[in-house]
């Protein structure tokens, strides 16, 4: 299985049918088109408010991007023994069994990369809405994010070489406008004492959280969210060309990219702005810096690009998460339906689909839910945040619909248990070192083992405290990974005729 697995080639069309189409240009804009949505622009006002002072902020930004420069190393090895779709899912399989990746994957299609995707569309269209003065109503805000994600889901069913395309087009355009966000400040101190003001990054305000453990791990949560999709390009291995050298490469030099930008743009919003305004500003921190700096016409257009910038991200979700349910129907151990590539557009096609339904019916979930609890009475939805009891959820989720937007909600759920298989995914490297010494490595993970032993370490303390000051995302994010459980068990049985048996695993 292994050996099989392994000896995928640099050829122009897999044995499967998928298409070798992607070559390194666009194999590293998936990896930073991925990664830049919307969570350098929404997040880094929120975070001030989280840690208080620049210097903890800064610090938190830079381990954010080691920790996804070490998961790349490792991805980077695993990538370049399977280079098939699935990414992740295929190294859980190959380490662990299909147990396990089927519970990543089944955690990914129903909850995962649906909510980033809705996210990512909600936030599209409330700065489509800021940029036009403010007119579209939340209704129409819903059904526009849901005509994105069937637009966006039809350009990647046409063909991968389109969806690629466009993302190439996208992720230069929104790392430039990212690139002349974090250097325009700077720029324009000779002309403006409105410009960056060092004054600012000495400046604090008191922190939401107490106790500098606390700090970090809720900073963190947030910056993972800016930095999450840094491993998307593995899932499309399969159609990537010279997939041995390709993947590593764009992995490498995509993430390298994307923590020079982000560390720069944080240094140009804290220029600009003071602890305390950052932190008024909220979600629209990256918007405020511009309207400060050129009035009105500023926040326009950093709406736009916020837009341009989401715009690409829902398109990679959609270019590279379907494959991932295309790795598990192509297994047997999802609807086989979804592992099938459309005879004419060379996609899998019904695996797109059902992402973009998920998508949407998360957003309409979300949104009605909302809309529910707006008429509740606030008394009933008190709870105690040590209350470590059942009961303790339902007024947490509905305190949480009350106080969040649909697209805080939407991202608040990913993080925790996308760290889970993260971690897991890491550590399959020292796995499979141990269990299949014999299994070709075209690339070697550099500074092993230190290098997955440091991920490893900090990720587990980082769960442990999102745990504890996230009590309600990281136990829904546990509920639907072990919904999938007897997902699987009455899968399997119904269909353990049709399952390779070497591979079938308790």
């Amino acid at each position: 299985m292994a050996d099989a697995a392994s000896k995928s080639t640099s050829n122009t069309e897999s044995p499967r049918g998928l298409v070798r189409a992607l070559g390194p240009k666009i194999a590293t804009a998936v990896v930073v088109g991925n990664v830049i949505g919307s969570g350098i622009f929404l997040k880094p006002g929120n975070i001030a408010g989280d840690a208080g002072q620049f210097s903890t902020i800064i610090a938190v930004w830079v381990l954010g991007g080691i920790l996804c420069l070490c998961g790349g190393l490792c991805f980077a090895e695993l990538a370049a023994m399977y280079p098939g779709a699935g990414g992740l899912y295929v190294y859980l399989r190959e380490a662990y069994g299909r147990p396990v990746a089927f519970l990543f994957g089944w955690t990914e299609v129903i909850f995962g990369k649906p909510a980033a995707i809705g996210a990512l569309s909600v936030a599209f269209v409330g700065s489509f809405s800021l940029a036009v003065g403010g007119w579209l109503s939340p209704s129409a805000q819903v059904l526009f994010a849901i005509g994105l994600i069937v637009a966006m889901a039809w350009v990647n069913i046409v063909g991968v070489l389109w969806g690629g395309r466009l993302q190439l087009v996208v992720t230069v355009v929104k790392a430039v406008f990212l690139a002349l966000v974090a250097t325009v400040p700077f720029i324009l101190m000779p002309f403006t004492s409105d410009a960056i003001d060092i004054a600012n990054y000495s400046s604090t305000v008191v922190p939401r959280h107490s106790g500098l453990a606390a700090q970090v791990g809720v900073v963190l949560l947030a910056v993972m969210w800016a930095y999450n999709g840094w491993h998307g390009v593995t899932s499309l291995a399969e159609e990537v060309r010279d997939p041995h050298r390709n993947i590593p490469l764009s992995l490498l030099l995509g993430i390298s990219i994307l923590i020079v930008l982000y560390i720069a743009a944080n240094f140009a919003y804290h220029g600009v702005l003071s602890m305390s305004e950052m932190q008024a500003a909220g979600d629209h921190a990256a918007e405020q810096m511009l309207k400060k700096l050129f009035g009105q016409g500023g926040l326009t257009a950093m709406s736009v690009v916020i837009m341009c910038s989401t715009f690409g991200a829902i398109n990679t979700n959609l270019l590279q998460a379907p494959r991932i349910t295309f790795a598990m129907g192509r297994d047997n151990v999802f609807f086989r339906s979804l592992g099938r590539v459309h005879a004419t557009f060379q996609t899998p096609t019904a695996a797109i689909v059902l992402m973009a339904v998920m998508s949407i019916t998360l957003v309409l979930a979300v949104a009605v839910a909302k809309q529910f609890v707006g008429s509740t009475d606030a008394g009933s939805v008190i709870a105690t945040p040590n209350d470590e009891s059942p009961q303790s959820l339902l007024p947490l989720f509905v305190t949480s619909l009350r106080n969040n937007s649909i697209f805080s909600l939407l991202t608040n759920f990913v993080i925790f248990s996308a760290s889970i298989f993260y971690s897991l995914g890491v550590l399959a490297v020292i796995v499979l070192r141990l269990r299949r010494p014999d299994v070709d490595r075209p690339y070697r993970t550099k500074g092993y083992p230190f290098v997955p032993a440091l991920f490893l370490v900090v990720y587990i303390w980082f769960m442990t405290q999102t745990y504890y000051s996230n009590p309600l995302e990281s136990r829904i994010g546990l509920l639907f990974i072990v919904l999938g459980v007897p997902v699987f068990l009455v899968y399997r049985y119904c269909h353990r005729n049709a399952m390779p048996q070497d591979n079938a695993e308790a």
